[in-house]
């Protein structure tokens, strides 16, 4: 059952509440070797004000969860074969495209890890912010560019009215990232989707660019879902994180009860494999083994082969995802003996 939204407690008219759900979502994507089954019930939501952190390795459909959303699935190969994505109560997928295509910028925007793929080579950074508000706001070219000055301004490029003219090359990679934050809140959003907004940058510029976000979702009250591997990045600004594994939801918690705490294996393998100082000169831990085949999914528990706790049934029956005391889920048949652990 969805929340309704309701105008924001500020006056501002900004809803608040239940804003995104994504309810049992499968993909799959159709290839000549097979049918890799990407997606497998993937179900979440993200409220107004709030960051939903989506952890998981390469492959575990994070991004693949992300295109559905906006509706840039490539089709072939990637078919929707279930579920809903559901927007202020409204299921995203039975919509029309011209429907999804006016959602799209104003209801949710993405941020791409690629800013420099994502941004197109031949126009100017400005051009191509200024280009939403005249197609979208009807706005002409002379209050367009002011727009977009403003806006790059906002996301703290220096020389604001002097960058506009510079093409993508132009721009350093932390520049390009805050360029396209620029282009991606342009039509003030109320879900913001950042997958891998940092990746490529070293670590300083990392932190700039996550304390950019954190200060404009504070701003705007937006809903913002970020898609990450880097666990430091999201202690800092998370609220919850979903876990996936091999396209499931494994794990979904409270930031802090998940670190202190984690319910699933799998989440407990990935904080163990972060580098600590007072481990200095000891062997990283890892977790052994690979992401299984989305071909040829293991019966049972997808993460058994690699899991150190697995027991006979774990080969046999696929955990649900259940709920562990009051505020978390895990899809683990010792969920409680994890997290009532020494």
């Amino acid at each position: 059952m969805s929340e309704q939204s309701a105008p924001g407690a500020d006056g501002s008219g900004r809803p608040s509440g239940r804003l995104l759900e994504v309810d049992d979502l499968r993909v799959e994507f159709r290839t000549r070797d097979g049918v890799a089954k990407v997606i497998n019930g993937v179900t979440y939501h993200v409220d107004a004000g709030e960051t939903l952190a989506v952890l998981g390795e390469s492959g575990s459909g994070k991004s693949v969860t992300a295109q559905t959303i906006m509706g840039i699935l490539d089709t072939p190969p990637g078919f929707v074969t279930g579920g809903q994505v559901r927007f202020h109560g409204k299921d995203m997928l039975a919509m029309s495209a011209e429907q999804r295509r006016r959602i799209r910028g104003e209801g949710i925007a993405m941020i791409f890890q690629d800013s420099l793929s994502a941004l197109n080579p031949v126009f100017t950074v400005g051009f191509q912010i200024a280009e939403q508000f005249r197609i979208r706001r009807g706005m002409s070219r002379a209050d367009a560019k002011k727009r977009a000055i403003e806006m790059l301004d906002q996301v703290k490029i220096p020389n604001a009215k002097g960058r506009y003219s510079n093409y993508p090359h132009q721009f350093s990679g932390g520049m390009r990232q805050r360029a396209m934050i620029a282009m991606s809140l342009a039509l003030d959003p109320e879900v913001l989707i950042a997958d891998e907004p940092t990746t490529a940058l070293d670590v300083t510029v990392q932190a700039q660019i996550m304390d950019l976000l954190g200060e404009l979702q504070r701003e705007r009250q937006m809903g913002m879902i970020l898609i990450t591997h880097d666990l430091g990045v999201v202690a800092d600004v998370a609220d919850r994180i979903a876990v996936m594994y091999a396209g499931r939801i494994v794990e979904e918690a409270d930031v802090y009860d998940l670190y202190a705490k984690p319910a699933h294996p799998y989440t407990l393998g990935l904080l163990n494999s972060i580098p600590r100082m007072d481990e200095k000169g000891q062997e990283l831990r890892t977790i052994k083994g690979l992401p299984p085949n989305l071909m040829n999914i293991p019966p049972g528990c997808p993460f058994n082969p690699r899991c150190p706790m697995a027991q006979p049934v774990c080969r046999e029956k696929l955990p649900p995802l259940l709920q562990v005391g009051r505020s978390r889920a895990s899809a683990c048949h010792f969920a409680e003996e994890l997290v009532n652990r020494d």
